[in-house]
């Protein structure tokens, strides 16, 4: 086989697809996790924390003081965004709870599925019955 009928060959194959199908799902997944952090459970944790925003917070590394992170990039100053990485954090485990909240329920509803997919065998009683039976011929 050539070069493209092996590549055809590959796309092909069902396993390329449903990471294609994944990877679609899983930045939709995200817009709408995305959302959820930053539209309802944001404005929750800047009410608990007494309206503090944690993409403001820096240090400037040259000694001066500034207003705000805007006034400290507009006068050049280098400076450490330990805010961003706060929230970075913040999101991060919110959105792996939101994650594991989803992956929770779709296992239990596989469990639920395969339990009642799964054929009912013979009871113990049955068993023995059987076992009796051949046992008595």
């Amino acid at each position: 086989m050539g070069f493209f009928s092996d590549f055809k060959a590959s796309l092909m194959k069902g396993d390329v697809i449903s990471l294609a199908t994944a990877v679609v799902m899983g930045g939709a997944f995200g817009k709408i996790i995305g959302s959820a952090v930053d539209d309802v459970i944001m404005p929750i944790v800047g009410l608990v924390t007494g309206g503090i925003d944690f993409t403001q917070k820096f240090v400037a590394l040259n000694g001066n003081s500034y207003p705000d992170l805007a006034a400290a990039k507009a006068a050049g100053a280098a400076v450490i965004t330990y805010g961003n990485l706060v929230q970075a954090i913040i999101n991060f485990v919110i959105i792996a709870f939101f994650i594991f909240v989803v992956l929770r329920a779709a296992e239990k509803a596989k469990k639920k599925e395969e339990v009642a997919a799964a054929p009912a065998g013979p009871t113990q009683e049955e068993l023995l019955t059987q076992i009796r039976d051949l046992l008595k011929k």
